[in-house]
């Protein structure tokens, strides 16, 4: 597995290894002891993952951009087996030097590339492809009553979703959710989200 640092701490690409021959391929998409030797070391501290959620989305649909409240953070490895996704991890992390900036990679089923995104980070999508299966693994199971979120159509982002406007497809609670100018966000870079998970 090769592992990409992107331009914010706590947001990584990850790259496995993929072995063709004339049957198809094989690879390892998530190993516990590689991701303990190749990616802990660069957070600071080991992730364990207690949930796998799966998606399918239409061409235009966007979901988030997510997030769950203290003391039910999250960190997510995301990936898309079927079809292309523009996935982005904004950092909302008040404090923060990155503070409202975000990191865009696209992911297919053919590039077989996953996205790891820290506590402390709204998450979301944009389907590129007629149709797209996305999986997404958890290290903190979902908790409704912390369900947040910034809205994903915020254009204060910067963020080009290479979805005309006009075909975005969007579920009625996200577009609900508060621009980031008027977000009071309960993260702070100064508070450890993984040491506050570990004494809950």
């Amino acid at each position: 597995m090769n592992v990409i640092k992107t331009n914010i701490e706590g947001v990584l690409i990850l790259e496995p290894k993929v072995f063709n021959d004339a049957r198809g391929y094989f690879f390892e998409s998530f190993s516990q002891r590689e991701f303990d030797e190749k990616v802990a070391p660069i957070l600071g501290h080991t992730i364990r993952f207690v949930q796998d959620n799966e998606s399918m989305s239409s061409y235009g649909v966007m979901r988030g951009l997510h997030f769950q409240r203290p003391p039910f953070t999250q960190s997510k490895l995301v990936r898309c087996v079927k079809g292309a996704v523009l996935d982005v991890a904004v950092d909302i992390r008040k404090g923060s030097p990155t503070f409202g900036q975000h990191v865009a990679v696209e992911l297919t089923g053919d590039n077989r590339r996953q996205f790891f995104i820290s506590k402390g980070f709204a998450h979301g999508f944009a389907v590129l492809s007629e149709t797209a299966v996305f999986q997404y693994k958890c290290d903190e199971f979902y908790h409704p009553e912390a369900d947040g979120g910034i809205s994903i159509m915020d254009q204060s982002l910067g963020i080009n979703w290479k979805i005309p406007t006009d075909q975005a497809l969007l579920s009625e609670k996200d577009t609900k959710h508060q621009m980031l100018a008027n977000f009071d966000s309960p993260f702070n870079i100064n508070t450890n989200l993984y040491i506050e998970s570990e004494t809950r």
